[in-house]
């Protein structure tokens, strides 16, 4: 079967992954009432498409925090990449470079920072980042950061614990012993594979990430590095004006894939808020939910300057590797440049706010 939709890949994926990968990539936090909003969101918005405008020629490049990009889709952080495939993060990132998309290393990764800079040279990379108890930690891998040329620091602010993800606790989730947390050593980089009662990354996360962070230690961290400070995990306008206050250079509005506070907005639903409160002052970002060229253009119209795929990355990688995620860029980037052909927009600046209404709207005027 041919695969042409981001549906195909997941129920190629699904076939090919173990239970324990398989749940832990696809399962979100308590009923997954936010992993279903995800994607119910998006289909309850409108498109408004004009016509008879010249659509023979396209631009879909962007500039994102000074790279430029072939669109405006990247890959975003998800840990431990080869619990999907050998090729694990190296071939996630050079599907990525290929398809001129922005990869985010997680921290949790199968793949050191280092091994991935060298095998992903072309690749615009930024790496996501938490803020450990031992905040050694988190300076060492800010400085292996500096040094292995990442371009950003994506630090993801809404796990101060892990979610209630409860497939995960179910399974005793662990890393098989073959993998590691390549960014550590020693205990730490072996501290997914053994578990007791439980998940193996809930009692990591307890044990290292720091419940105690606040607004004072993103301050922290921007006086560490010279690189741009992005936040992942943004859901209120609240926050994003906070963002802005303490200096920020982006946000990428988040809810973690569904995967820690369950019935969360949709991101696409907490985008507009958010636009309105900072959108002239902060790239303003997004994942969540994409599954298709249409949800992309959407989330632009609503303000999001860039979006990420996480999962469907995931389904590309499980089914063929590099090649894998490949494809499924490819598929998507057809996909999306349908819609902005269909649309009436040649050119990202032709995707205006009124192109996208919630269903509400043609119901309000019978």
């Amino acid at each position: 079967m041919a695969l042409v939709s981001v549906a195909d890949f997941e129920l190629k994926a699904k076939r090919n992954l173990e239970k324990n990968a398989l749940d832990y990539y696809k399962n979100g936090a308590g009923e997954q009432v936010t992993v279903s909003l995800n994607h119910e969101a998006y289909k309850r918005l409108r498109l408004r498409p004009r016509f008879l405008r010249d659509v023979s020629h396209l631009d879909v490049s962007c500039e994102i925090l000074g790279q430029q990009l072939q669109w405006p889709l990247g890959i975003a952080p998800s840990a431990m990449q080869k619990l999907a495939h050998p090729d694990g993060e190296i071939g996630m990132a050079r599907a990525a470079g290929k398809a001129g998309s922005i990869y985010i290393l997680s921290t949790l990764s199968t793949t050191s920072l280092e091994d991935l800079a060298k095998a992903a040279p072309d690749t615009c990379k930024w790496f996501q980042l938490y803020i450990y108890k031992d905040r050694h930690v988190t300076e060492q891998l800010v400085r292996r950061a500096e040094r292995a040329n990442f371009k950003a620091l994506v630090v993801t602010i809404d796990t101060p614990i892990n979610g209630d993800r409860r497939a995960d606790a179910k399974n005793k989730f662990c890393l098989p012993s073959h993998l590691s947390l390549a960014n550590f050593e020693g205990e730490m980089a072996q501290g997914v594979i053994s578990c007791g009662g439980g998940s193996g990354l809930n009692e990591y996360v307890a044990s290292h990430y720091d419940p105690s962070i606040t607004w004072k230690d993103i301050k922290w961290l921007q006086q560490l590095t010279h690189l741009p400070v992005i936040l992942k995990g943004i859901l209120t306008a609240e926050d994003a004006e906070l963002a802005r206050e303490f200096g920020c250079s982006g946000i990428i509005v988040s809810n973690h894939g569904g995967r820690q506070l369950d019935t969360a907005p949709a991101t696409i639903e907490a985008l507009p808020e958010i636009v309105a409160a900072v959108g002239n002052d902060l790239v303003v970002m997004l994942d969540g939910g994409i599954m298709q060229g249409n949800d992309i253009f959407k989330a632009l119209a609503l303000g999001a300057k860039t979006v990420f795929i996480g999962r469907p990355a995931l389904w590309g990688l499980a089914t063929n590797g590099q090649a894998g995620v490949e494809q499924l860029l490819h598929v998507m980037r057809d996909d999306f440049e349908i819609t902005m052909k269909l649309t009436g927009c040649p050119s990202l600046a032709d995707i205006q706010p009124t192109m996208v209404v919630h269903e509400s709207t043609y119901w309000n005027r019978h």
